[in-house]
């Protein structure tokens, strides 16, 4: 039998360090919220690949789909041969994306090049090149990506210079005492001491911060946003690489706000596991790119977009965005009940079933602790429940079930987690 122990010796001489992995457990097969190792252990996944599989793992409708299409053809190239399911697939999210305007669709193969197209696109249209982000933020390991991201460590530490007039302000996060009238302010004062609104090509923000620590942007805040986009001939990308696809309770997080992004960058959850990304955006706005100034050689993989059109079946017939919302509120309950228990958990944040619990020693917003983060998605993981760690300060557990999970299977890793944070907590008070 193949061994974790033999594959990690594989891993460690054949690829490189700088693709970090979280664990040393090997999958071998996956159903649902479930995964198995190569040893046979089971593990319950609160990580779906990053946020990638929320109609859980070897959903029976994508798997069918992406059979059909295996029977018909692999790939020809969109640019060269187009097919049906890349033009079927973009209609439909075209009539899905939030706000009135009309809509166009571009597939590539991940969210990083959905940022970097977004850019481009924005560029053309504006004939602009400046390009506000925001702090905290992640928009990828690419160039042009890393320039965006609001976090240096690891995702920039060494790999400057970066593009040219990219320019952060700060997130709003009231835990940690930054206002939406705060972030706003600075965002003025961006405009006096450093870059005219002239000058901009377009502002990219989460609705949700992913890596950042799950932190959601307050709906008067994006709404702010829209109304200096407006005001200055400014395009607003709203990127819901993340947050799209059901994951917080409506098919995409800007809906809640009642904004509408003038690009919208998509990934992950899009096709229920295969590589497939894309950019939604307003028609005249996608149209400002001459042809041949967008495309990709596997952008909108048949397969990829066989499987995306079945994911919108699922999410659709199985009310998903409504079971993330229930799956936010079980993890709501239980998250309140361990924070009366404990003097860790400093802030809770729940956005359907994009949650997060951010832990502080002794109920400290300004005293992060990572150690303990870590220690509980380590000592979990040996549970056999797989945990994912964000944030800035390092200081977070992100829960990313499947929002196909059953709620008893959700309630076992939610059990175990919580024994495992009060076994913890009551180990580092002991030792202090």
């Amino acid at each position: 039998m193949t061994t974790n122990k033999e594959l990690l010796e594989i891993r460690g001489s054949e690829t490189p360090r700088g693709v970090g992995i979280l664990t040393g457990v090997f999958a071998d097969k996956a159903r649902n919220a479930e995964i198995w190792d190569v040893e046979g252990n089971r593990y319950i996944d609160l990580a779906t690949g990053i946020a990638v599989v929320a109609t859980g793992h070897n959903h029976p409708r994508v798997v069918a789909a992406v059979k059909a299409q295996l029977d018909r053809f692999t790939h020809t190239c969109f640019q060269v041969t187009p097919y049906d399911v890349y033009v079927r697939l973009a209609e439909r999210l075209n009539k899905a994306a939030p706000g009135p305007t009309r809509k166009k669709t571009i597939f590539v193969n991940t969210g990083a090049e959905a940022v970097e197209n977004s850019v481009k696109i924005a560029r053309k249209h504006t004939g602009r090149s400046g390009i506000i982000a925001f702090s905290g933020a992640f928009h990828g390991r690419t160039m042009m990506g890393m320039a965006l991201t609001g976090k240096v460590v690891p995702y920039k530490a060494g790999f400057g210079p970066f593009p040219a007039e990219v320019f952060h302000v700060p997130f709003p996060i009231e835990y940690h005492g930054v206002s939406v009238a705060d972030a706003l302010n600075a965002l003025q004062t961006l405009f006096k001491s450093d870059v005219e609104p002239s000058r901009i090509a377009a502002m990219i923000v989460e609705p949700v911060q992913g890596e950042g620590g799950f932190y959601p942007a307050p709906a008067e805040f994006l709404q702010a946003l829209r109304e200096q986009c407006d005001r200055h001939g400014i395009v607003l990308i709203i990127d819901e690489v993340q947050t799209g696809f059901g994951r917080t309770g409506t098919l995409f997080a800007c809906e809640q706000a009642g904004v509408e992004p003038d690009l919208m960058p998509v990934a992950k959850s899009i096709a229920g596991g295969f590589p497939l990304a894309g950019v939604i955006g307003k028609a005249d706005i996608m149209d400002a790119v001459d042809p041949g100034g967008l495309g990709s050689t596997f952008g909108g993989s048949p397969i990829g977009c066989a499987a995306g059109l079945a994911v919108l079946d699922v999410i659709a017939e199985e009310d998903l965005c409504g079971k993330a919302k229930a799956i936010g509120r079980q993890i709501e309950e239980w998250a309140e009940q361990l924070q009366a228990e404990t003097n860790c958990i400093g802030h809770i944040r729940i956005t359907g079933a994009m949650s997060a619990i951010e832990f502080v020693r002794d109920g400290d917003p300004d005293s992060p602790d990572a150690d303990l983060t870590m220690a509980v998605a380590a000592d979990a993981l040996t549970q056999g429940v797989l945990l994912l760690t964000c944030g800035v300060r390092g200081n977070v557990i992100r829960f990313l079930p499947p929002l196909t999970i059953e709620p008893e299977v959700l309630a076992e890793a939610l059990e175990v987690t919580g024994n495992t944070i009060r076994k913890l907590a009551k180990d580092l008070r002991k030792a202090s």
